[in-house]
C-alpha cells in the first residue's frame, strides 16, 4: 500500500489569506511513501511543511531511501527546496532525480546551485548538510526496487514530463502536472494513465480561461476530466490551482468535475489518499 500526501497544490505562485485556506496556497509538492522508499514529486513551498512532518515521522526516517523526481524545474517546482528542513541533516540522503528522453544531457546539479547562489540565498547547495546524489537518464521507462516508472514528455514551456509508477501489485499512480494538451487530448497522456488507480491531472484554468492562456503550458479542468475518461482510471485529483482560484471558486469547480465524473476531488494540502 502507497500513501499519497499533498504538501502543496497551488500553481505559479503561493498565496495567502482566509480565502485559501480550505485549499491550502502552498505550490506543488506531492509525497509518495511507499513500501520500500519515499518519493517526493516536485519541490515547491510545499516541501517546507513536508520537511517538518519528515523530522516526526518515523515512517519517513533517516535510512529511508529519499527520490526527488521533479516534473520540470519552473520556479514554483523548486523554490521549496533551500527551505526544506531534512536537506540540513547530515545523516540523511536524498537522490536527485531526472529521467526522461533528452533529459540525459541536462545540468541537473547546476539548476539547484544557481538558485542557492549567494545572490539568491545566503547557504549555497553544497552547504545544505545532508548527500545530495543527482540521477539523470535519457531512457524513459525504469524498474525501481520492484517498481516500474514511465514517464513522458508533454507540451510545457522548457518541457516537462509526466510520471506513471506501478508496483509489483500492479496498483497505478500517473503524475501529470504542467501540460498543455491544446486543442484535442494528448494520446500519450491518455495512454500513460491508462487503468491508473489514481491520477493526478493539473486543472489550473476554467475552459473559459484556457483560451486567454494559450502558450503558458496548463490545461482545464474538463481536459483533465477527459483524460480520466478516456484513459478509465478510478480516482482523479486535480491540482496546481491557479493562485486567483479561492475556495469558494475552487468548491463550485469541484462540484462540476464530480458532475461529470464522480470519481474525482479537488487536491488540497494536508489530503492523505491511499491505494
Amino acid at each position: 500500500m502507497a500513501r499519497i500526501k499533498f504538501f502543496g497544490v497551488r500553481g505559479s505562485i503561493s498565496v495567502f489569506g482566509q480565502q485559501y485556506q480550505e485549499f491550502g496556497g502552498n505550490t506543488t509538492c506531492v509525497l509518495v511513501e511507499g513500501l520500500r522508499r519515499t518519493v517526493i514529486l516536485d519541490a515547491g513551498t510545499g516541501i517546507r511543511e513536508l520537511g517538518k512532518e519528515m523530522e516526526h515521522d518515523p515512517h519517513l526516517g533517516i535510512d529511508r531511501p529519499c527520490f526527488l523526481a521533479f516534473s520540470h524545474f519552473h520556479w514554483d517546482h523548486i523554490q521549496g527546496l533551500p527551505f526544506f528542513k531534512p536537506a540540513y541533516d547530515p545523516r540523511r540522503t536524498f537522490t536527485i532525480s531526472a529521467i526522461g528522453r533528452e533529459r540525459g544531457g541536462l545540468d541537473l546539479r547546476s539548476i539547484f546551485e544557481t538558485q542557492m547562489q549567494e545572490e539568491y540565498f545566503p547557504v549555497s547547495l553544497d552547504g545544505m548538510g545532508a548527500k545530495l546524489e543527482f540521477f539523470q537518464t535519457a531512457d524513459d521507462h525504469l524498474d525501481v526496487d520492484k517498481t516500474s516508472v514511465r514517464v513522458v514528455k508533454h507540451r510545457h514551456p522548457g518541457s516537462a514530463y509526466s510520471y506513471r509508477f506501478q508496483d509489483s501489485e500492479g496498483k497505478v499512480l500517473v503524475y501529470c502536472t504542467d501540460i498543455e494538451h491544446g486543442e484535442s487530448i494528448d494520446p500519450r497522456i491518455v495512454e500513460l494513465a491508462r487503468d491508473a488507480d489514481v491520477l493526478i491531472h493539473e486543472g489550473q484554468y476554467t475552459p473559459e480561461e484556457l483560451p486567454r492562456f494559450r502558450g503558458w503550458g496548463h490545461s482545464s479542468w474538463v481536459q483533465a476530466v477527459e483524460v480520466a475518461e478516456q484513459a478509465g482510471v478510478k480516482q482523479l485529483i486535480i491540482t496546481h490551482h491557479d493562485p486567483d482560484h479561492d475556495d469558494a471558486f475552487l468548491r463550485d469547480v469541484e462540484q462540476q468535475c464530480q458532475a461529470r465524473f464522480p470519481a474525482s476531488i479537488l487536491a488540497r494540502e494536508q489530503m492523505e489518499v491511499t491505494f
